[in-house]
């Protein structure tokens, strides 16, 4: 915070002077603000990794995450899930979102804290197979939260109707 308060005086200061600033001062203040971006990504990087840890312990943490099963071509258009009859998320995929979905990827849909013990889970999607049908599923799984950290994968397969999950 301390860097942006000096480069924002430096501004001031050279635009305050700014007749008399040359293209090599500018070149110097231009690789200042680039390193000053780069640390204010590093320090969103680091503050977003504390304030994890801090609102969700190791100790009551959940999380659930959204992958693909298909081979074949599927667009999933939302998923929505509730954990101990709560909506806990609603997701809405973009086209880059479900680009990456079919290439593979995993996407974390919810963190949150619980306590031990058993508690519904209920995963409802809607998409669409390439033909153009919408397609619409729902699955139950029951969550065993135990101390640590629960992972969950809820694995999609949009041209089977079905959601499978799996325990990391």
């Amino acid at each position: 915070m301390i860097r942006i308060l000096q480069l924002t005086i430096l501004l001031l200061v050279c635009a305050a002077n700014a007749q008399d600033v040359s293209r090599e001062d500018i070149r110097g203040l231009d690789e200042q603000i680039q390193g000053v971006k780069k640390d204010v990504i590093d320090l969103t990087a680091e503050l977003t990794q504390l304030e994890e840890k801090l609102l969700f312990p190791s100790n009551t943490q959940v999380s659930f995450f959204v992958s693909l099963a298909d081979l074949q071509p599927f667009d999933l258009e939302a998923v929505e899930l509730k954990l101990n009859n709560e909506i806990v998320a609603h997701h809405l995929y973009t086209f880059r979102e479900i680009e990456a979905l079919q290439k593979g990827g995993v996407q974390k849909i919810y963190t949150g804290n619980v306590q031990t013990g058993s508690y519904p889970l209920e995963v409802t999607f809607i998409g669409k197979v390439q033909s153009g049908k919408e397609v619409k599923a729902s699955a139950s799984y029951q969550v065993d939260k135990e101390v640590g950290p629960k992972f969950v994968e809820i694995r999609i397969a949009g041209n089977e109707s079905a959601i499978n999950f799996k325990d990391w």
